[in-house]
Order: C-alpha cells, then sequence, then structure tokens
C-alpha cells in the first residue's frame, strides 16, 4: 500500500476483513487468559516485565484497514456474547481508545510502493540472504527491525509498571519481522516463511521456538 493511505480512511477493510477483525476478540482474550494462567504469585518468572495485570491497550498503524482491525476486535470484545462474559470472569481492564502510532505503519517498499502485490515478491527472496538489501528504494528488513525496536521501547517506556497487554496491529510484512526480532531469529530476513493469517492474533514469543 502507498505510504500516502497513511491516516486516510481509503482502502479499510473488506466485509470479510470486518468479520474476521471481530472474530480475533476470541483469540485474544484467549491469550491473555493463558498469560494470566502463568502468573506464580510473585512475579519471578516474568523478569523485568513484571507479573500481567489486567489492563489492555491498542495500539495500530495510521493506516485505515489495521486501525479498523483494532476497532473491529475492540468491537467483538463488547458485544461478542461469550467474549464479553470471559472478560467479565478474567476481570480484563480494556482501554477503548486505539493509540495510532508511525512506527507501526506498513513497510515502505520504494518504487514498488502502491504496485500490485505480485510486484513485491522480487524484495522478499531477497530479504532472505540480505536483510539490509534496499533494492527497487524498499525499506530494508534492518531498517523496519530498528524502527519496531523504537516504537516498543516508546510503548513500553509509558507504562513504567510493566506488565501490560498490548495488542499491536499492523501489516504482514512488520508484524512478520517483529515477531522475528523478538523471537531472536538469527536471520530475521526469514521473516516471510512464518506469515500470518488475516485477523490473526499471536502471543510475541521472545525464543525461537514460539515462531
Amino acid at each position: 500500500s502507498a505510504r500516502s493511505l497513511a491516516g486516510s480512511s481509503e482502502h479499510g477493510l473488506t466485509p470479510l476483513g470486518q468479520e474476521q477483525g471481530t472474530k480475533s476478540a476470541g483469540s485474544l482474550v484467549d491469550l491473555i487468559a493463558d498469560d494470566l494462567l502463568l502468573e506464580n504469585g510473585d512475579g519471578a518468572s516474568f523478569g523485568s516485565i513484571g507479573k500481567p495485570t489486567k489492563k489492555v491497550y491498542f495500539y495500530s498503524s495510521p493506516f485505515a484497514r489495521a486501525e479498523e482491525t483494532a476497532l473491529k476486535c475492540l468491537e467483538g470484545m463488547r458485544e461478542t456474547g461469550e467474549v464479553v462474559k470471559k472478560i467479565e470472569e478474567l476481570g480484563l481492564d480494556v482501554q477503548d481508545d486505539v493509540i495510532l502510532v508511525d512506527g507501526l505503519m506498513e513497510r515502505f517498499f520504494g518504487r514498488l510502493d502502491g504496485k500490485e502485490l505480485a510486484t513485491y515478491a522480487y524484495v522478499w527472496p531477497v530479504d532472505m540472504f540480505m536483510p539490509t538489501h534496499t533494492a527497487f528504494d524498499v525499506e530494508s528488513v534492518a531498517a523496519v527491525s530498528t524502527r519496531i525496536r523504537s516504537t516498543l521501547l516508546d510503548i513500553d517506556s509509558r507504562y513504567p509498571e510493566g506488565g501490560n497487554h498490548i495488542v499491536l496491529t499492523s501489516h504482514a510484512d512488520v508484524l512478520q519481522i517483529t515477531q522475528c526480532y523478538a523471537a531472536g531469529l538469527e536471520n530475521v530476513g526469514m521473516f516471510s516463511q512464518y506469515r500470518f493469517g488475516n485477523g490473526e492474533v499471536r502471543k510475541m514469543g521472545r525464543d525461537v521456538g514460539s515462531l
């Protein structure tokens, strides 16, 4: 997608995408429930991040389809009966606002920006053996990793108590690069081998086994 669409209402979700966004609420609450079950009472097993809290915050790319995905997920958390019941049982404190951050925006594809998706296939194979490449003036995998690291550190600094559940809604390359970078994959350029499905919710693990 063209970078010019950041902050625009154009190219939002299709009806199927809206449905997938709403259904993602159930998967998200299940992941949070699993995380809360890991709590051992003193937070020792969580190291510097602290014990999980019951606060849930949504951060999104400024692109319409990412923001709408977050909003649809929130809608599902408020209106889907079984999800609402589980949220109440868990005592979750879900914040209603979706916070837009430029650091989560789509990867910049340079001279391919805004062109057909098929043209992006010129870039992904090169990523796998050269994560620093900028062919076609594309934003390199290394540059995306640096951007994401800065964004995550900024978000983390807003909650010094730690342990909150932060939901990131972004785009395929960015999310895949993020999960590989966070997991410590030796070659983050291999991110395209760890695809997300549309509307899929994943926990961001800190080891390669989580991929």
